[in-house]
């Protein structure tokens, strides 16, 4: 039996899976979307966070550079004193210095000449000989009439009982006339920044860092490398992008530990001073990472649940359909022969005809009826007369070759083939093909005569005008012609 059955459609399938798909694909969006606006939300935390830092440094500082400040000008108010002259050494010690007392980590604070040497120390009423000559402050006040306030490079004392690095807090001291007359000048431990910043909880792999107008580093907590402070990291592009920005925030790696971090940095008031936060963007993001794990694990967990699910849903509406067109087959075929059924039968006939109206291409159709069957089922019992049947069928579906060729059990003994596309000669062809293999079928056991069938044809073309009735009735005219004329034989209905 050569006979298309139509499969179900897998279009509800199809967008099941879509339907799935679209939904995991949603979903994975989604948390995408949260995940990256979670990210955004870490990140401004910890601007805020090293923003809030680098202002309590920044009123820190200012307030105690304030103090040395005003040490600097003390000095230099009294040094313009001219009822100085005849009092003690020790009075006028106190009344040069009464301003330095409160300035935190001081370190000796000096009167220079114009020449550098000590005019008076705070230390010591009877100020020791030197000459700080070759200082920078002394160097740029000498310079600048207009420097004002001067922060120094960092350096050490000249004295050996003390290596601590120190900066210096400097002015120029000018006569009436505005001549150089010398500096004032008053250096601070850089043991100021170590404990102000150590005081800050900033994390592990995060630095606070101090720098000048110049690029010089005076204090970084915790140090990175062994001799970071007074080194010029103006050539360092994070340097250099904070030296011409002043004030701002932005992520990038670190030229010394190749780290990632984020840089917060400010311009210490009016003075030529930048504190710069760098937080470790390891620990910035660490829990956002934890959680991000975290959320992914879920999401991938419900979108491969959900698209298990879908895949064993999809193989249960196979199995389904594939349950469907058995079912359907069955419904749709003789139980004897295998052929499709009567109902079938006129199902495509139905069909084809309607195709061939919109075509007009030729329509056939054979009704084939086994000769004397009564007699031979009588002869032979009903199990050869069902058997006879079977191999009969086989016969005719051997025949048919095309898709869209239809072999049918009409009912009883006789059968049905439908031929589209087919004229009258082709199908006669066929129709012979199937005439001589059943007679050429191997002889039943205590037969005499051979199986044979009759064949009757009515074939639709355009120039017909009959209607699907009429060409069922006339193949079966034609058929009922080819009995009446001898059996086993072929009869065209147009010859009739």
């Amino acid at each position: 039996m050569s006979q298309s059955v139509a499969r179900p459609s897998s279009r509800p399938e199809r967008l099941l899976i879509l339907g799935s798909c679209l939904t995991v694909l949603l979903i994975v969006t989604v948390v995408t979307a949260l995940l990256i606006r979670e990210h955004a939300n870490t990140l401004q935390a910890a601007k805020r966070t090293a923003n809030n830092i680098t202002q309590l440094i920044d009123a820190d500082v200012l307030r105690n550079v304030e103090l040395y400040d005003m040490a600097v000008k003390g000095l230099i108010a009294a040094t313009e004193r001219t009822d100085l002259q005849g009092v003690s050494a020790s009075i006028r010690h106190l009344v040069l210095f009464d301003r330095s007392a409160a300035a935190p980590y001081k370190g000796d604070i000096l009167l220079l000449d114009a020449q550098g040497e000590v005019m008076a120390d705070s230390s010591l009423l009877v100020p020791t000989t030197g000459n700080f000559a070759d200082r920078d402050y002394f160097q740029v006040h000498r310079q600048h009439p207009d420097a004002g306030l001067y922060i120094s490079r960092p350096f050490v004392a000249r004295c050996i009982c003390d290596d601590q690095w120190r900066i210096a807090f400097s002015r120029r001291v000018s006569a009436a006339d505005g001549r150089f007359q010398g500096v004032a000048v008053a250096s601070m431990r850089l043991s100021y920044f170590h404990q102000l910043f150590s005081s800050l909880n900033i994390g592990s792999n995060s630095t606070i860092n101090l720098i000048n107008h110049q690029g010089i580093l005076l204090a970084q907590q915790p140090l990175l490398e062994a001799d970071m402070v007074d080194k010029n990291l103006s050539q360092r592009p994070n340097v250099a992008r904070m030296l011409r920005e002043r004030d701002g925030s932005f992520q990038s790696m670190s030229s010394v530990d190749g780290q990632a971090r984020l840089y917060s940095f400010s311009n210490v008031g009016n003075l030529p001073l930048i504190v710069v936060v760098a937080l470790s963007s390891d620990e910035i993001f660490a829990p956002w990472r934890r959680a991000a794990w975290l959320v992914s694990i879920a999401t991938g967990v419900l979108c491969v649940g959900l698209l298990w699910l879908t895949w064993m849903l999809c193989m249960e509406l196979r199995r389904r359909r594939r349950a469907e067109r058995v079912l359907s087959e069955l419904a749709g075929t003789d139980a004897l022969t295998g052929l499709a059924n009567r109902r079938t039968l006129d199902e495509r006939l139905r069909l084809e005809w309607d195709r061939a109206q919109r075509s007009t291409e030729p329509l056939t159709l054979l009704m084939i009826d086994v000769d004397h069957f009564k007699a031979f089922n009588d002869r032979h019992g009903h199990h050869g007369g069902d058997e006879a049947l079977r191999t009969v069928a086989q016969v005719i579906a051997s025949n048919i070759r095309r898709p869209a060729d239809l072999a049918a059990r009409y009912g009883g003994e006789e059968f049905a083939v439908v031929l589209p596309h087919t004229d009258a000669k082709g199908a006669r062809v066929i129709a012979e093909h199937i005439r001589s293999s059943v007679e050429h079928l191997p002889r039943v056991d205590g037969a005499k005569e051979p199986i044979t069938v009759s064949i009757g044809l009515s074939t639709w073309d355009k120039r017909s005008r009959m209607s699907l009735e009429a060409l069922l009735l006339s193949a079966d005219q034609a058929l009922y012609e080819a009995k009446h004329q001898g059996r086993n034989r072929i009869v065209d209905s147009a010859t009739l």
